[in-house]
């Protein structure tokens, strides 16, 4: 190891001073100069390349391509030729920091110069494709790869299913990967693929088959498989699954991190084990684990919906006094946790302390502070912060409107409530489903049946128990033909849909 090269940045320096002293001592090497080499063109030094390649790379790994290319430039004007490896990292280079197209003209340059495209050219343009979402591409520089004669190897296929996944198409990537089974090229990061690549897919049990499969064979998860199935598994919502691979994942000789212990906690609060969540909470308080503003969030957001408040405050204190400093997603629980306490200047208070620590409310925030001040009942307030949102550059907030729709609503100003839902310049089916509520809750039901069906002639869906309510009311008030019209319009706009 050359001294020096442990640090990137002193690798750099380094690289390129020895690149220029190489350039000195190769400056009688003139392509052209028939007195010094009359016959052939300079020779290589296999040193040289070597330098040329560890220069490139800390070029392009500080994502300054253009110097890397006048290195290239200089190297090739004194006989230090570029390789397959030169070619390969700015290759890789381009897919990173630039675009594909720039990155699959290097091809033509390599093929100008006599070095053929490896499978290390096209893997690092497959999957250049595949991480800027140009699913249709990658699989188009895949066929040209076969096409042009180069083997695929294991981390080839690894792209493809990879890119198949995410186009949808799990039954093509799991073709592929028992060809790659066949031929014996599968690697534990294939696996890894496959089985994240199902979960994400919606194929859970397939995933955890594959993986029970797979452990029979002899076959040690990592982390990152523990993971990927563990997040998936509780996406699903199977928790009881879920533990009991986390329970194995302790036991394999492998620690789960934060991330993992967060995921199942999370789950537990989405499926309603409320106590179970507080378990694993206090199960990584015991490993020692330093918990992030994600983990605290996730747990004091649980406690605010259960109505736990208390404890959510204790848990704000803790994170606190832990030194933790709140991101906005910290603000945000916060502030929605002193807005569902009705303590709305502590929450305004925060939009003022967001600003003093450098952040930047986001449209969540404002969201929160609307239907707080809906919930006090103070709308004339929520009406000048939907103003004061509009002056902030945020435009139209849907979200805020709908609550102050159904805030209007609840405290029984429905005449208001009907304005509010003309004025609206966008509406969704919450919109129409949260009028439609509070007409019923009004005994308005005509009103309320002329809503709903100016919703189903827009296109939206109606939930089955607010078409019920409607149909109901009307019944209940003596109106039975026209709860009879309205069932047969609603069949009719069903079959339309």
């Amino acid at each position: 190891m050359l001294p020096g090269l442990s640090n990137q940045r002193t690798h750099t320096h380094h690289s390129q001073s020895l690149f220029r002293l190489l350039k000195r001592n190769h400056s009688h090497f003139r392509p052209g100069d028939s007195k010094t080499m009359p016959f052939r063109s300079p020779p290589r030094s296999k040193l040289s390349t070597k330098l040329l390649n560890i220069t490139i790379s800390s070029l392009c790994k500080k994502k300054q391509i253009s110097k890397a290319e006048s290195v290239i430039t200089d190297g090739i004007r004194i006989g230090v030729l570029p390789d397959a490896v030169t070619y390969n990292t700015l290759i890789d280079a381009y897919c990173r920091f630039a675009s594909i197209d720039v990155a699959y003209s290097v091809l033509a340059r390599m093929r100008e110069a006599g070095i053929p495209p490896d499978v290390v050219s096209y893997n690092s343009l497959v999957s250049g494709a595949v991480r800027k979402c140009l699913l249709s591409k990658s699989l188009d520089l895949f066929e040209e790869m076969m096409a042009s004669g180069v083997t695929p190897d294991a981390w080839s296929h690894n792209i493809l299913m990879h890119c198949l996944f995410k186009l949808g198409k799990p039954y093509e990537a799991n073709r592929v990967f028992k060809e790659s089974v066949l031929r014996g090229e599968v690697h534990a990061t294939t696996y890894n693929v496959m089985i994240n690549g199902l979960c994400k897919n919606g194929y859970v049990s397939h995933a955890l088959s594959l993986f029970r499969n797979l452990q029979r064979h002899g076959f040690v998860p990592q982390v990152l498989t523990y993971n990927a199935l563990i997040n998936g598994l509780c996406k699903a919502k199977r928790l009881k699954d879920a533990r009991k691979v986390l329970k194995e994942f302790g036991e394999s000789g492998y620690e789960p991190n934060a991330i993992t212990y967060t995921t199942v906690m999370k789950c537990c609060f989405r499926c309603g084990y409320f106590e179970q969540g507080l378990e694993i909470l206090s199960e990584m308080r015991n490993l020692g684990f330093t918990f992030d503003g994600f983990a605290y969030c996730t747990v004091i957001a649980a406690m605010i919906k259960t109505g736990r408040m208390r404890e959510a405050e204790e848990i704000i204190e803790i994170m606190v006094s832990s030194g933790i400093r709140p991101d906005l997603v910290s603000y945000n629980t916060l502030i929605n946790l002193y807005c569902r306490q009705g303590r709305l200047e502590d929450a305004l208070k925060l939009l003022d302390e967001i600003e003093e620590e450098g952040l930047e409310c986001d449209q969540y925030t404002h969201t929160i502070i609307v239907d707080g001040l809906c919930k006090a009942g103070d709308f004339d307030g929520a009406q000048r912060h939907l103003n004061y949102m509009n002056t902030l550059g945020f435009g139209y907030n849907l979200v805020a409107f709908n609550c102050m729709l159904d805030g209007l609503g609840k405290a029984g100003h429905i005449d208001h409530a009907v304005k509010l839902f003309e004025m609206m310049e966008v509406k969704d089916s919450f919109t129409y489903t949260i009028l439609v509520h509070n007409l019923c809750r009004a005994g308005s039901f005509l009103c309320a049946s002329k809503v709903l069906l100016s919703c189903l002639k827009c296109g939206y869906q109606v939930l089955r128990a607010t078409q019920r309510a409607v149909l109901d009311g009307l019944r209940s008030i003596g109106f039975t033909n026209e709860a009879r019209k309205l069932r047969s319009r609603i069949r009719l706009a069903r079959l339309m849909t």
